[in-house]
């Protein structure tokens, strides 16, 4: 009995370390290839890397944090995305954390968007923090890149959670022709972005993937993830894609859902 109860203490042991200490370090760089219609040729093999949840400074230092960039480098990246919650709560004790992101070296423009825990904290610091990083921050706006005379289009909208998205000054904003990304935290957005046509691929985050995945057990999922909570999605004509995130909510763990880095690698033409 004394071995058995030895035995059990051992593995719980062992478990924590697993899912509070080595999963969450373990990064997953997961290879997507987007077939874009509406894509210049001009723009084949384009590859934007995206990262979200960062959740500096609880949860993940920045140890953490600079592994993550470097992984990004390393994937040759054209663009990056940062798809919401750069930190999690107290942004004035974490934000500075969040410097490191400077060293981000896509080969046009690192863009990003706030998340719940952005907005409901201060969004004050944060924006001030990525724009001292050098990263564009889309708030109902787009961003254009050119390759010769051929435009792709990044949109982002405001935090759904908080009511600050307005998809109608993005559309405003939208030139008719060029292929057409979508930038928001939230993924369950992608029912209205899809809606309008004019997008060919939504990027997201927000639900960490459930960030706890055990088999027969429900996992938990914030509002607004739901219908599109981890991975690739077909969304009428659209493509939605839920990234797991980098960082962690209480209680600070994951299992079977590993933190990951997404690289897609855009095709022109049907």
């Amino acid at each position: 009995m004394v071995n058995v109860l030895l035995m059990g203490c051992l593995l719980i042991f062992l478990g924590s370390i697993y899912v509070h200490k080595i999963e969450p370090n373990w990064l997953e760089v997961t290879q997507i290839a987007i077939n874009l219609p509406t894509l210049d040729r001009a723009f084949d093999g384009y590859r934007i890397v995206q990262i979200t949840d960062l959740h500096a400074g609880d949860g993940i230092d920045r140890a953490q944090l600079a592994k993550v960039v470097a992984t990004v480098n390393d994937q040759n990246p054209d663009s990056i995305v940062i798809t919401g919650d750069h930190v999690s709560r107290l942004p004035r004790q974490h934000v500075e954390q969040l410097d490191i992101l400077a060293a981000l070296h896509p080969r046009d423009r690192t863009l990003a968007v706030l998340g719940n825990h952005d907005v409901y904290n201060d969004p004050t610091p944060i924006r001030a923090a990525l724009t001292q990083a050098g990263i564009t921050l889309l708030e109902n706006t787009i961003y254009t890149i050119t390759r010769d005379r051929a435009t792709l289009h990044i949109a982002g909208v405001g935090d759904v959670y908080a009511r600050q998205d307005r998809l109608d000054l993005v559309l405003a904003q939208l030139p008719a022709t060029g292929a057409a990304i979508m930038l928001v935290h939230e993924p369950d957005f992608a029912d209205v972005s899809a809606a309008t046509g004019r997008f060919g691929l939504q990027l997201s985050g927000h639900s960490h993937g459930g960030q706890i995945r055990i088999p027969f057990y429900k996992v938990y999922l914030p509002e607004y993830a739901h219908k599109y909570p981890l991975g690739r999605y077909q969304v009428g004509d659209m493509i939605q894609y839920t990234n797991r995130g980098i960082g962690m909510v209480k209680l600070y763990a994951r299992f079977n859902c590993r933190p990951e880095i997404s690289v897609f690698t855009l095709v022109a033409g049907s």
